[in-house]
């Protein structure tokens, strides 16, 4: 009997494997402290491992995007996967730090496939009706995976050391015999947009103006969202609460964040996904001050209302990069997922130099900034105004 909805069979799949490539991306920071007591690394050079795990996976994706789009050049998720996998459980065993350097870059460039490939596939099983609604569902997929990969990462070091980092192959090898399944024969990526009449501007060089837009606006929101998870945790032990009390607030903002992507996948699939994210991003900033001159539960509410509104924009920022480069998808999920969120932790450098130079609470207080700059890039952005357009073809249709 076959599949009566392969569509939504390859869209689980697609989520589902998102959630174990990102269970890979957050290990290193997890083990970061037994390297440095076990192989007597400094912070320095501890700390460059990450940097060029992070360095090499987002600014490779839209490379990999770009090879996807033009060459029809892709390696298969399932693959991909595996990368991951195979050489982060490597760095577990691995004794030479140039050797765990080059397992990390490996790693990172397995994560750096996957997104620019995966994300072709689901917009090409995507239509203008349910674009917000389906990239949703596969961005949350890796939020829950970035979510579960230090406690997995610590629970098997705990369990047996380092070593144990070789069990987390088993997740991925299940996952890419699971899509050799799923997805359908061979496909890997794709180079043209499933529903070009949906979308909003015209493809080609006319529609690389609006793109950047949007990724200027996509790099400070990431920026504000770096900000507040890097310095959150602080603000709050300052503000007398313990370290797991502080961990748990942040933890419970980036769950808020999950659901609010899926809402706000469903509500921009309705009333419009520039409607969505200005206000969205507009609600977000009075939530943060809230935060800041509350106590109790009013300033926990209000935290946990700022990450659903701020978080809820991402995946809908994603689909309006697919309508805007509806003939570059890859490279517009590379740079969306990769370029984007990479400059964007780059801003979080400023928050830090504002807290030496004043206080903590002085670069909490700067972290809406951003936040504004990018609603005022989205209110430009030439993307149409699909409430606005309903409502007045409804008025013409009344009068005739």
């Amino acid at each position: 009997m076959t599949n009566p909805d392969p569509g939504r069979k390859t869209i689980t799949g697609l989520a589902a494997a998102h959630l174990v490539t990102d269970i890979y991306m957050p290990v290193l920071p997890a083990i970061l402290p037994l390297l440095v007591l076990n192989n007597g690394y400094s912070y320095f050079t501890a700390g460059l491992l990450i940097t060029a795990y992070n360095v090499t996976s987002s600014f490779t994706q839209p490379i990999f995007g770009w090879l996807s789009d033009t060459r029809g050049l892709a390696v298969h998720v399932s693959i991909s996967l595996l990368i991951s996998a195979v050489f982060v459980g490597l760095m577990g065993i691995a004794q030479n730090y140039y050797l765990i350097m080059a397992f990390a870059v490996i790693a990172a460039l397995g994560h750096a496939c996957f997104h620019p490939a995966a994300l072709s596939m689901v917009s090409r099983l995507c239509t203008s009706e349910n674009r917000g609604r389906i990239t949703s569902y596969f961005v949350v997929g890796g939020n829950l995976g970035y979510a579960i990969g230090p406690v997995l990462a610590g629970a098997v070091v705990w369990w047996i050391g380092l070593p144990g980092l070789l069990f987390l192959i088993i997740p991925a090898a299940v996952m890419a015999l699971a899509l050799r399944r799923i997805l359908p024969g061979g496909i890997t990526g794709g180079r043209t947009f499933s529903d070009t009449r949906s979308a909003p501007g015209n493809s080609g060089a006319h529609s690389k103006k609006p793109f950047m837009i949007l990724m200027v606006a996509s790099v400070l929101r990431s920026w504000a969202i770096f900000a507040a998870i890097t310095f959150l945790p602080m603000y709050l032990v300052a503000q007398g609460y313990d370290l797991f009390m502080a961990t748990l607030i942040v933890t419970l903002m980036l769950l808020a964040g999950v659901c609010g992507q899926v809402v706000g996948g469903h509500i921009s699939d309705r009333y419009g996904r520039k409607e969505f994210v200005i206000i969205a991003l507009t609600c977000s900033v009075p939530f943060f001050y809230l935060f800041l001159i509350s106590q109790g539960i009013t300033a926990i509410i209000a935290i946990l209302l700022f990450g659903f509104t701020l978080w809820s924009t991402f995946a809908v920022s994603v689909a309006m990069s697919h309508e805007l480069l509806p003939q570059n998808v890859g490279l517009a999920s590379g740079i969306m997922l990769g370029l984007a969120i990479g400059f964007g932790g780059l801003g979080v450098a400023v928050n830090g130099i504002i807290a030496d130079h004043y206080s903590l609470a002085a670069a909490l207080g700067t972290i809406p900034l951003p936040i504004i700059g990018a609603v005022i890039l989205m209110a430009i952005l030439p993307y149409p105004w699909k409430a606005f357009r309903n409502r007045m073809q409804g008025t013409r249709e009344q009068g005739i």
